[in-house]
């Protein structure tokens, strides 16, 4: 019997913007179970705007809550399995304009989502193309407006094997600390993404009132890497407790 996923939407102008962390920094936030995943040597947290289309909650369209925003906070775990190692991100917080997602987010996966209110621009490219030129995610907290930013300036292409992007990319499982202290599991499926470099990336944001002062202090810093991906369909399961 085949099981409806818990959401499944799709993520479009998926702006990726990434930062040089210490591990020390994140330590506390890592789920049971999970070890910090690096690569070459760096930890990295990334802050990431998209746009949900077409979002169905178990198989059904929910009126007024199928388009909208997102912006979160996210770093990179993994999990060793007996089919191998899983690799995943885990969501420090995430802002969507929408109430009533939050509320179910915070219930069932007990992520911290926030509903704040919420915008997006998107430009195309003059040439004629339908390519997107560059993409503004704005988002409005304790009376202050925030925003991210990025532009590209050729196509997307195929991720390169081995590369940051890659490694940023392709994570397809997702992590969050439960209420007890236990650990909740959840597969993330979507095909690869093709890519584009940034050319300019922004992060507007007064980081220490939106996400801490602890992680603040490497957002403040100019990314080390940012990419725009077209986005695809995408499906998240139904969470499950690790137990153990």
């Amino acid at each position: 019997m085949r099981t409806v996923p818990f959401l499944r939407a799709q993520w479009r102008f998926v702006a990726i913007l990434n930062y040089d962390v210490e591990r020390s920094a994140l330590a506390a936030l890592v789920p049971r179970g999970t070890e910090l995943h690096e690569w070459r040597g760096h930890t990295y947290l990334s802050v990431v705007g998209f746009l949900f289309q077409g979002t169905r909650v178990l198989g059904l369209p929910i009126p007024f809550h199928r388009d909208f925003e997102e912006v979160n906070l996210r770093f990179y775990v993994r999990r060793k399995t007996d089919e191998g190692w899983r690799r995943a991100v885990v969501f420090v917080k995430e802002m969507v304009p929408r109430t009533a997602i939050a509320m179910v987010a915070r219930a069932l996966y007990n992520e911290n989502y926030v509903a704040v209110p919420m915008s997006h621009d998107f430009k195309r490219a003059l040439d004629g193309s339908k390519r997107i030129e560059s993409v503004s995610y704005r988002w409005t907290l304790a009376g202050r407006q925030n925003r991210l930013s990025l532009s590209v300036g050729c196509d997307p292409g195929p991720l390169v094997s081995g590369s940051r992007e890659e490694f940023i990319a392709e994570h397809y499982w997702g992590y969050s600390v439960q209420r007890d202290g236990g650990t909740c599991e959840y597969q993330v499926k979507h095909p690869p993404w093709r890519v584009a470099p940034a050319i300019h990336a922004e992060l507007d944001c007064d980081v220490d009132r939106v996400y801490g002062d602890a992680l603040g202090q490497f957002l403040r810093a100019r990314p080390v890497s940012a990419f725009l991906a077209e986005g695809s369909e995408v499906t998240v399961s139904h969470g499950v407790r690790l137990v153990g």
